[in-house]
Formats: C-alpha cells, structure tokens, sequence
C-alpha cells in the first residue's frame, strides 16, 4: 500500500459520495409506477463493492473535472452494473437466488419486473449521462465509452460468450477474451469516464487503458479463485455457482497456484502504469491492491 495517502479515509469518503449520489439520481419509489422503482432501488443500492464508482472517482481525481460530471458517470456505470447482475440472475441465465447476501431481484420481486428492472436501469444509465452538467464533448465522449463497454463488444458479448462456453474447453486466449469483454470492458470503462471527465490527454488516457486492462483481467482472475475457495455467506452469492456449471474459469483452465499468481502480476501491470501520474494515482494504485487483495 502507498504510505502517505490516507486510503481508507478516501475510500470512505468516495463510497458515502458513490451511495448519496446513487440516491439522488434514481427515481424515488413513489415515483409510478412505485414496484418497478422500488425494485430498480432494491438492485442498485443493495450493497455492493462500489468498485466501478471508485474507480470513476480514482481516475477523475488526475485531472480537474466538474463534480456533477464525475457522480453522474459514477451512478451511470453503476446502474449498467447492476443491470447485468439482475439479468445474469434470472432463471435463463446463470438461475442464481442469492446475490449481494440477499434474494435476487426475480426472487424478491418476479421475473417479468427483473428484466424490467435491468432495462430501465440500463436506459437511466445513459439518461444520466446525456444530461451531466459539462461539456457537450464530454457528455458525448461518456456516453459512447460506456455504450461501447456494455454491449455486444463488451460486457454483453462477453456474456454470450460465457454462456457459450459452458461445458466446453477454452484455451487461456479465449478465456482472456471472455473476461476482457464480460468482466473488464465496463472496469476499464469506469476509468475511462474519470479520465474523459477530467479531461486528460491521448498519452494519459493510453496510460490508464494499461492500467484498467491488468485490473479487469485480476478482478475477474480473483473472482474465479473467490468462486473455489470461499463460501456462500463470505461472497454473499452463491459459492462454486462456475465449477457446479461446468464454465471454464481460471482456476479449472491453470490451476489455483497460477490463477493467484497471475492476479499478482496483473496487480503490478496495473500500478507500474501509472508511474508518471505520481502521487495523484495514489487512489487508483491502492484500488488495484483491494481488487486483488479481497475477499469477497
């Protein structure tokens, strides 16, 4: 960990900001029609990491962005997150009943009201960031990246993928696409807003894409070890959900061993990546040790 920065008085400080500002641009419960709101809430602000929020933050702390740029690219990102966890649950997906230590959207709510869920969350997503109070370059510059991210040559591709893959042998350059697409494309995307927001330059921003690709491969890496290592009530989802699947995963493609060591490596891609930022990627740098270091 870095020695002069205070990261956990930052790290609680950016997630109580992540949760106000998830708050302030969702629709109230009140708001018609009340179930789908209440249960759009219920998916979003269920807990959560917040790691796409902070990295938002992390990286827009590099330049000089407007604050109301920053939150609605945080919440935006969040709220696609939280769509593909509402759909990743539901019975034609992975057919999961537990996520964030609590019943699963189509479990607490119905199935129909769960994809409906995952669809407006999706649409206010990018509702959010078409009307953030910056530049209209900026505006538009966010709205693709995360457009790009989310889709079929980010995470919804990489799901299909995944889904595909099932019962099937992938060799470890299929198994990096996979996870670039489902897991790192809105990872890397989370910093990539920071840096759009703040206002970075092609040199910073190509030094970022470094960093936030090694990230997204050992989040992913530290899932699949998380997966066969961890227990039900620790992940607050449902442990050994991959192996009991039949998905190729790092841990049954190369071994627990690698897969950890490989996260490791990955870490310190990340943080040698940011060497020229100095001091002002401290967040980012501390940020990749929670991701590998985690346990849950």
């Amino acid at each position: 960990m870095t020695t002069n920065f205070q990261f956990q008085e930052w790290l609680s400080n950016h997630s109580e900001r992540a949760e106000t500002a998830l708050d302030g641009l969702l629709d109230s419960a009140k708001t018609t029609p009340n179930r789908l709101h209440e249960a759009m809430r219920y998916a979003a602000q269920g807990g959560g990491k917040r790691i796409r929020p902070l990295l938002v933050y992390a990286a827009g702390s590099l330049g000089d962005p407007k604050t109301q740029a920053l939150d609605a690219a945080a919440v935006a990102i969040e709220c696609i997150h939280a769509y593909s966890l509402v759909h990743d649950d539901l019975p034609c997906m992975d057919d999961d009943d537990l996520r964030r230590g609590r019943p699963t959207v189509h479990k607490a709510f119905d199935e129909a009201t769960a994809l409906l869920v995952g669809d407006a969350l999706q649409t206010r997503a990018f509702e959010i960031l078409a009307n953030a109070q910056c530049e209209v370059d900026v505006r538009l510059l966010m709205i693709s990246a995360l457009a790009a991210a989310s889709g079929s040559r980010g995470m919804a591709g990489g799901q299909a993928i995944d889904l595909e893959s099932v019962g099937k042998k992938l060799d470890l350059a299929g198994l990096k696409q996979m996870h670039a697409m489902k897991t790192g494309a809105l990872l890397s995307c989370a910093v990539e807003l920071g840096g759009i927001a703040a206002h970075l330059n092609p040199t910073q921003m190509a030094q970022l894409q470094k960093y936030s690709t090694a990230l997204g491969l050992a989040f992913q890496i530290i899932d699949d070890v998380l997966d066969a290592t961890a227990d039900s009530q620790t992940l607050g989802k449902t442990a050994g959900k991959d192996a009991a699947a039949n998905k190729p995963t790092y841990v049954t493609l190369m071994g627990l061993d690698y897969a950890q060591k490989q996260a490791k490596d990955l870490q310190e891609t990340a943080i040698a990546s940011l060497a020229d930022f100095g001091s002002k990627a401290d967040a980012l740098k501390d940020l990749a040790f929670l991701v590998v270091n985690r346990a849950k």
